[in-house]
């Protein structure tokens, strides 16, 4: 649709939530410019008027379609990972609240996706905390980080990563009991990576120091 388009259609969405409030066309009207709003990329708006369908008209047949729209207004409004993330929270929020209302509606595997590579964000983000310390030489900060990034991002691409230059630190800093932990838990959480074979060397060095 072009510009002019959505614009004439919003006037009559908007004519018509003025005109017949409380009708049964209501919820029809909210819904339609709630979703005008979203493919015109004015996302905040878009959210605003889902969640008004879904607060204001609660039996409506919208109101599962609105929730994921609701959500994912959010997650179009998401920010790369360097920016401040009150979008993404709130994004995560609203999806969950969808799979959790409506956990049958077949655009449940999308909402888990989603969720999925927004949390991924935030890992990201604390990963590159994490990498930026270490850079500074500040050891003991880079560790907490890779660490918080290992246990609380589990799934995310970065946990791996983060708990391999975890175990690199942990030996560097000769906290070896520790080393030996993290490396046994690489193993098992991760027994086909590349790393497996260079990472039981390691162990099998630090376990002889702690030995000799």
């Amino acid at each position: 649709m072009m510009d002019e388009d959505y614009e004439e259609a919003m006037r009559e969405f908007q004519s018509i939530l003025l005109q017949y409030s409380g009708s049964e066309i209501n919820d029809d009207a909210q819904y339609f410019l709630a979703l005008t709003y979203y493919k015109r990329g004015q996302y905040l708006l878009a959210a605003y008027d889902f969640s008004k369908l879904i607060r204001d008209i609660p039996a409506s047949e919208f109101v599962q379609d609105a929730q994921f729209m609701l959500a994912d207004s959010y997650y179009q409004l998401s920010p790369d990972y360097q920016l401040e993330q009150s979008y993404t929270k709130k994004a995560i929020e609203e999806f969950q609240a969808f799979i959790e209302f409506f956990p049958t509606h077949p655009k449940v595997k999308e909402a888990e996706k989603k969720i999925k590579e927004l949390y991924s964000k935030f890992a990201e983000k604390e990963f590159h905390n994490a990498e930026i310390y270490e850079k500074m030489e500040y050891y003991n900060a880079a560790i907490n980080y890779y660490k918080l990034v290992k246990d609380t991002y589990h799934d995310s691409k970065f946990a791996p990563m983060a708990h391999y230059k975890l175990i690199q630190l942990l030996i560097l800093k000769q906290k070896n009991d520790e080393a030996l932990r993290s490396i046994a838990e690489y193993i098992s959480k991760y027994p086909d990576d590349p790393k497996i074979d260079e990472l039981k060397s390691e162990s099998e060095d630090l376990t002889a120091g702690l030995n000799s």
